[in-house]
């Protein structure tokens, strides 16, 4: 593989900080350079902080002459791009001859371009972030040991959560975003698959944050755990063909999904169709017209509360008063979607306040036989971060990638084609790695015989 000196990164957003820091570290030592291109030139310039081997580059990138001209000047591309996205800039680095690494779920557009990746000895590595990235990595490390030591798996169940730090949760929904508010909201759209005692489970969108169990976090107590969209994908991925049981989900704080729930039932996650003169319509307005043409005696408020099967003062009610859904004050979006203005209404209720943690906690439990013992195996990290501009998301979204994007660039890497990070070449060096920032998993062994 010929010596590569030149690393693009695009996109300098919400989880780019981290990345970038490792990265431009990196290059110092290795003297390589560093492009990282955005829309908004000042944030990318901003996150390069001066350094001698970075320099940031306006980029619109759906100027496909603009965009082609970057790549054209990198060894390895890094896509921070919304997923949608990532398709056209793999079509760029096929021809253009470039490695391509991605945080993002790989997609079936994606997948079908192995051959061609393989055939020009090309890496392309998606799912190298948090959650995909860092779960698939530090389950992987554990089902191989215990396949390793003779086990045969049972059940594993895997759960993630990015959350508010205890300490900063200061509103009644128990969240902040931390992540992209668009992801948020459309989150779980959809059907959920996954499989319990040998059975296919089904969870279609319109139930899935009615379906959410709890789930007992080591060391932190209760939290609700919703599916995640098809947890199916990842038997053979995870080479687990024959178990029984296989769940990932999404943690959120105890009352959060009934609520969630009660948004969907309105119809204020949909996507797919413009409210007409949004902007001149009101929140309590915008709560009437879901109300349709049914007959009804008492407010707006009540009437929703009746149609979600709710007591007026419930704490899902609570939750929703305090959205401010019931005011009339003007919602001032044009033609907006319903999941829009939503989105507009949770930027400025969930968004993180001057001194705010933020925190991840990640748990996978593993049930497996061994010698004809029944043992259980829970493996927990929880982080928080230093404040509302260096969180734990973008740490753990970041730093992956980044020692990802050095071990490739160092030629460390061999597995081309398209990849997810589940072979011990990828994961062990990075999670190795990510002890030095405090990616440690508590673990606990029950005999459960």
């Amino acid at each position: 593989m010929k010596k590569l000196n030149h690393i693009l990164i695009i996109g300098a957003g919400r989880s780019a900080t981290d990345l970038i820091d490792y990265v431009l570290k990196k290059a110092k030592e290795n003297n390589w350079s560093v492009i990282v291109a955005d829309s908004n030139i000042e944030q990318a310039t901003k996150k390069i902080k001066n350094h001698p081997n970075g320099r940031a580059a306006w980029l619109d990138v759906m100027k496909k002459n603009d965009r082609q001209d970057l790549i054209e000047r990198a060894d390895l591309v890094v896509s921070l791009l919304p997923a949608h996205l990532h398709i056209e800039v793999a079509h760029d680095c096929i021809r253009l001859k470039k490695h391509l690494i991605t945080a993002s779920y790989v997609s079936k557009e994606m997948y079908s371009l192995g051959d061609e990746a393989r055939n020009r000895e090309l890496i392309f590595m998606g799912e190298m972030g948090l959650d995909p990235g860092i779960d698939h990595m530090s389950a992987m490390e554990k089902i191989d040991e215990i396949k390793e030591m003779g086990g045969e798996l049972v059940s594993f169940k895997s759960y993630t959560g990015g959350l508010i730090a205890p300490e900063n949760d200061t509103n009644p929904w128990h969240y902040k975003f931390t992540w992209n508010p668009r992801n948020v909201v459309l989150a779980g759209q959809g059907t959920a698959q996954y499989l319990e005692e040998g059975k296919y489970k089904y969870i279609p969108y319109s139930r899935l944050f009615s379906d959410h169990w709890k789930v007992d976090i080591e060391g932190m107590g209760p939290y609700e755990m919703y599916a995640n969209r098809d947890s199916l994908l990842y038997r053979k991925t995870y080479g687990l063909d024959k178990i029984p049981t296989l769940i990932r989900g999404t943690l959120r704080n105890v009352g959060f999904c009934d609520a969630w729930n009660a948004l969907v039932k309105i119809g204020l996650t949909d996507s797919t169709f413009p409210i007409l003169e949004s902007d001149n319509l009101t929140y309590l307005g915008l709560m009437e017209a879901y109300l349709g043409s049914a007959p009804r005696t008492g407010s707006v408020k009540e009437g929703i509360a009746e149609f979600l099967g709710e007591k007026p003062d419930s704490d899902v009610m609570k939750k929703l008063e305090w959205l401010g859904l019931f005011r009339k004050t003007k919602i001032r979006l044009q033609g907006a979607t319903p999941a829009l203005i939503l989105e507009d209404i949770l930027l400025k209720k969930w968004k993180l306040a001057k001194g705010d943690k933020d925190m991840i906690i990640m748990q996978h439990e593993f049930e497996y036989k061994l010698k004809g013992k029944n043992k259980k195996l829970i493996s927990t990290l929880v982080m928080k971060g230093q404040d509302e501009y260096h969180t734990a998301m973008s740490r753990l979204v970041g730093v992956p990638l980044g020692i990802f994007v050095k071990e490739v660039m160092l030629g460390n890497i061999t597995q081309t084609g398209v990849n997810i990070p589940v072979v011990k070449q990828v994961y062990q060096p990075v999670l190795e790695e990510l002890k030095e920032y405090g990616v440690v998993f508590r673990e606990k062994l029950i005999d459960l015989d």
